[in-house]
C-alpha cells in the first residue's frame, strides 16, 4: 500500500480523508494492503478511513487474545479523539470489531463484518501450520480465495515467513485458540448496533452458514452475498464489496 504508515506514540496506522471515521481491522494473516480498494474508495465519499496496525505479535503471551485487541482498539479510538465510528473487520478483525462493539457500544455507530470469526473458526485446519513446507503453505493461502491467483507470491511469502518464525507461530496459534474460545453466540442477540454482513458464497474458512447464523443472531443486521468469492471479499471483489457497502451506508444514513 503506497500510503505512508503514520507512527504516532505507540500506534502505527494509515489515515486517509476527512469525515465520518471508518476503522478497518485486518485479520490474523492479513496486512493493511488487503483493504486497498476500500481505503481508496470511501475517502471520496466523505469518510475518514483509518487502518491501525493491530499488535498481533507484539502483545505479551498472556495478553495475546481477542479481548486484548478489542481493548487496544478502544485505546486507539480514544487516542485519536474519534466518536461514532464505523468498524469494518475481516476474519479476526471482524471478531475484534464484534467484541469491541459489545464492550463499548456507545463508541460504535455501525459495524461491517466479512468472513468474521466469532461463531466458527476453521482457519487453522488440521495440519496447519507445517513449518518449512512452502507448497503446503501456498495451498493453504490459495484456499482462502475462490480464485487461487489472488494468493500472490508476496502473500504466500508473508505467511511462510510468519509460520517459520517460532514466536509468531506460537502467538498465531494462541490467537486462533482464543478466537475459538471466545464464541459470541450468546452475546450477539443483545447487540443492537446496525451491522452489515458481506460474505463470499465460496468461503471455506468461515462457510456461508456462519454468515446466516450471524444474521439470525444479530437483531439489526443485513446480509449480502458475493458470488465466486472466498474468505476475503474486499480483496477478491473490491468494486462489488464497495458498491454493497456504499448502498448500505446510504440507506442507513451513515
Amino acid at each position: 500500500m503506497e500510503e505512508k504508515i503514520i507512527t504516532d506514540g505507540k500506534y502505527k496506522y494509515i489515515e486517509i480523508g476527512e469525515g465520518t471515521p471508518i476503522i478497518i481491522l485486518h485479520g490474523l494473516m492479513g496486512g493493511l494492503s488487503n483493504f486497498q480498494g476500500v481505503a481508496h474508495h470511501f475517502p471520496e465519499k466523505g469518510y475518514k478511513v483509518l487502518i491501525p496496525e493491530l499488535p498481533i505479535y507484539d502483545m505479551p503471551m498472556l495478553r495475546t487474545n481477542v479481548k486484548s485487541f478489542a481493548k487496544f482498539l478502544e485505546r486507539f479510538i480514544e487516542f485519536k479523539g474519534l466518536k461514532d465510528v464505523i468498524l469494518l473487520g475481516n476474519s479476526l478483525g471482524g471478531h475484534i470489531g464484534l467484541l469491541h462493539t459489545k464492550l463499548y457500544p456507545e463508541m460504535v455507530k455501525a459495524l461491517v463484518i466479512t468472513g468474521s470469526s466469532g461463531l466458527y473458526e476453521s482457519a487453522m485446519g488440521d495440519g496447519f501450520p507445517r513449518r518449512g513446507d512452502y507448497e503446503f503453505i501456498k495451498k493453504k493461502a490459495q484456499d482462502v480465495f475462490y480464485d487461487p491467483a489472488v494468493a500472490t507470491k508476496e502473500i504466500v511469502d508473508e505467511v511462510f515467513a510468519t509460520v517459520n518464525d517460532r514466536m509468531k507461530l506460537v502467538k498465531t496459534l494462541a490467537i486462533a485458540k482464543s478466537a475459538i474460545r471466545h464464541n459470541m453466540s450468546k452475546d450477539l442477540p443483545k447487540m443492537k448496533t446496525p451491522t452489515c454482513i458481506i460474505w463470499g458464497e465460496d468461503d471455506n474458512v468461515t462457510p456461508p452458514k456462519v454468515a446466516t447464523e450471524f444474521h439470525e443472531l444479530l437483531p439489526d443486521s443485513d446480509l449480502f452475498w458475493i458470488k465466486k468469492c472466498g474468505h476475503a471479499p474486499m480483496m477478491e471483489h473490491p468494486d462489488e464489496f464497495n458498491a454493497i457497502l456504499d448502498t448500505w451506508l446510504e440507506k442507513r444514513n451513515f
